[in-house]
């Protein structure tokens, strides 16, 4: 990639924090409150290192066997901090467990046990946000929010994982009101939870395209891709 291809991934981070602080800001909040999760899907290594030289630490990866060729190449970069936010099957959470910071996508006990115990004991407990669906979508991932209460108290007890949240995509919204209405039960569902004493600390909620609504209903970690990197090429059939 050219110099002209990577500079403008500086100044679109610059935007994207200026948005933040400005929805923050809105909402009453501390935009230190808030951070940033660049999601660097279809992205090469050499654009996930010129985010990191503007002072980005942390990623996003959807696609396990994409993403741990850029875990590797960019291993001499210090304070990289990964996540893993796409669907995770039973078959991938062993190398999920050796080589992520974060999962935003556990969804069922199985998975949880098998991230627990295959996280290696020289690493700090895995970090996980549990999968909400809000709506009523065929094949969309994620645990109802009738169940979740019962799923965070089996995953709370797993040893080897750090039990930080809940993650949700809510189904598509055409302006910020409905864009909030998501938002805005998953933040309950949050508080709810808290209420019964399970003292998380991260509502994993807002994309390119509704991180604003968000952070307005309480989001501490906004997950941005286009924003950044631009568009990301079309798949051809």
């Amino acid at each position: 990639m050219t110099r002209a291809t990577l500079e403008p991934i500086a100044r679109n981070l610059a935007t994207v924090h200026v948005r933040m602080q400005a929805a923050a800001e809105q909402a009453g909040r501390d935009p230190a409150s808030v951070r940033l999760l660049a999601v660097s899907k279809a992205c090469a290594a050499a654009s996930i290192s010129a985010a990191y030289a503007a002072g980005q630490m942390e990623f996003g990866e959807n696609y396990l066997q994409e993403a741990l060729p850029k875990l590797e190449a960019l291993k001499h970069h210090p304070g990289l901090i990964w996540h893993f936010i796409g669907t995770l099957q039973a078959n991938k959470t062993r190398l999920v467990a050796e080589h992520f910071d974060w999962v935003h996508t556990v969804d069922r006990e199985r998975i949880a046990q098998r991230l627990s115990e295959q996280r290696p004991a020289t690493l700090p407990p895995l970090n996980v946000c549990i999968e909400v669906r809000l709506g009523d979508e065929p094949g969309k991932s994620g645990v109802m929010p009738e169940t979740v209460a019962a799923l965070t108290k089996r995953i709370a007890a797993l040893p080897r994982l750090q039990l930080r949240g809940l993650m949700c995509i809510p189904p598509p919204a055409g302006d910020v009101a409905m864009q909030r209405i998501g938002f805005k039960h998953l933040r309950e569902l949050f508080e709810a939870l808290n209420h019964q004493g399970h003292g998380l600390d991260t509502l994993s909620m807002g994309m390119s395209g509704d991180f604003e609504s968000a952070i307005l209903e309480g989001s501490t970690l906004v997950r941005v891709g286009t924003a950044i990197f631009g568009a990301r090429p079309r798949k051809h059939p």
